[in-house]
């Protein structure tokens, strides 16, 4: 059997369904890209009211697409709200807490994909350059907008061994990168050990080349966690959760530090780890937010000089504090001030970038940014887009180069001499 999965939302969907594709593949099943599948798993995220749309559209375009084919719809929005994906035409749908038993539940006999080649290609556009593990899974915390605590599981964590018997795997079988996710990594826990000790054995045990920690929060950094960036194989990279710039939105978020803390936990990073890059997650209309609040978080996040901001406009989720709010934001006051921090965040991951012309990277080559092209796209080590163009294959190769100029949403290197 032919079995598609496609991915929405955060990297911890993105470890699952790597997960599920194993799940297939060790079965004797083809893991394929496109739309000429005989079953369609698609991942789905809800943590705003976009991300529903587009996981209905995608079920209702491949069910017109190809009506034979048998369509699981998964993860989060599955778990929040099944009946609107039944409707808009999948066939199966499974919440998180049955997401990687999918194979159980549609039954495909092994022998029948036996003589399929397992071409195992789980994401089309890096290949087998970067693997995602799922370290820990759920939320406690009940910050005032999110659906996360209520769409998965109560907090837990995988034991150490397991996740790093599943990177020697990883290693073994040609990944460079190997990426830890989950929804708060930063309180992992295994008996004694935590996310440093984790780490650590990582590094210590595997013959990993590029380890990268996924979402951070400001109350995760310590001077004794960043004493393990002397160790070059650590991406010099951290995604520290933001929200809000402003002290006030924060407060009725509901987060769990203040805009203090947060511009320690920075200033420390910055400290210790040489040219790091920290990016991070803004929202704009939260219910209340007022003119001079969203002044004071676009001031914050420029004073803060990102990397990169992923900027997202607040969606009511039903069943969180919220959507109960006064103050609720137009979408034309949404849409403007969306617009403003987006300019702010090209402005800032400009001038990060232009601070790496001439210096020396280390690039892990993905693939090619259009098969045929001879351009191919990669990521440093402090996580810049990075593109060049060459005439041998460079996929999954690692790198020393230096940029020579900004290009796109990065930098060009222009490679002299191919070893």
């Amino acid at each position: 059997m032919k079995v598609a999965i496609h991915t929405l939302g955060c990297k911890l969907n993105q470890a699952e369904s790597e997960l599920l594709a194993r799940q297939f593949a060790a079965a004797g099943h083809s893991v394929v890209s496109g739309e000429a599948a005989d079953i369609h798993i698609l991942n789905t995220c809800s943590v705003t009211h976009i991300a529903d749309r587009k996981s209905r559209h995608l079920v209702r375009l491949w069910h017109k697409k190809n009506p034979e084919a048998l369509i699981v719809a998964t993860g989060c929005y599955a778990q929040r709200a099944p009946q609107e994906l039944t409707q808009a035409g999948a066939g199966l749908v499974l919440g998180n807490e049955d997401k990687m038993r999918v194979m159980d539940f549609i039954q495909v006999p092994a022998d029948l994909g036996a003589s399929c080649p397992t071409t195992l290609l789980i994401t089309s556009d890096v290949g087998r350059v970067r693997s995602f593990i799922k370290i820990q899974d759920g939320c406690n915390d009940s910050c005032a907008y999110c659906i996360v605590p209520q769409v998965r599981t109560m907090e837990y964590c995988l034991p150490m061994e397991e996740v790093v018997n599943e990177v020697k795997a990883r290693v073994s079988s040609g990944y460079r990168e190997i990426v830890l996710t989950g929804t708060k990594i930063g309180d992992y826990a295994d008996n004694s050990v935590n996310l440093k000790g984790l780490v650590r054995e990582i590094l210590q045990v595997t013959g990993v080349e590029r380890l990268h920690l996924s979402s951070l929060q400001p109350q995760d950094i310590s001077r004794e966690l960043l004493a393990l960036w002397r160790e070059h194989r650590l991406c010099r990279h951290f995604h520290l959760a933001l929200q809000s710039g402003s002290g006030s939105v924060l407060k009725r978020m509901k987060r769990r530090y203040s805009l203090n803390d947060y511009s320690q936990a920075v200033s420390l990073i910055r400290n210790v780890v040489p040219d790091v890059s920290i990016t991070t997650d803004v929202m704009v209309g939260f219910p209340g937010e007022s003119v001079a609040e969203f002044k004071e978080s676009y001031s914050f996040c420029k004073e803060m000089g990102f990397a990169d901001m992923h900027v997202f406009v607040y969606s009511a989720r039903p069943g969180t504090l919220a959507v109960r709010m006064s103050g609720q934001i137009s979408d034309d006051v949404k849409r403007e001030r969306s617009r403003r921090m987006l300019e702010l965040t090209k402005e800032s991951a400009g001038k990060f970038s232009r601070g790496f012309i001439g210096v020396d990277l280390a690039v892990l080559w993905e693939n090619e940014v259009e098969p045929g092209s001879g351009v191919y796209s990669g990521l440093s080590h402090n996580y810049i887009r990075t593109y060049t163009e060459s005439r041998q294959q460079l996929a999954n190769r690692l790198m020393h180069v230096r940029p020579a100029r900004l290009y796109r949403n990065g930098l060009w290197v222009e490679l002299k001499y191919e070893d």
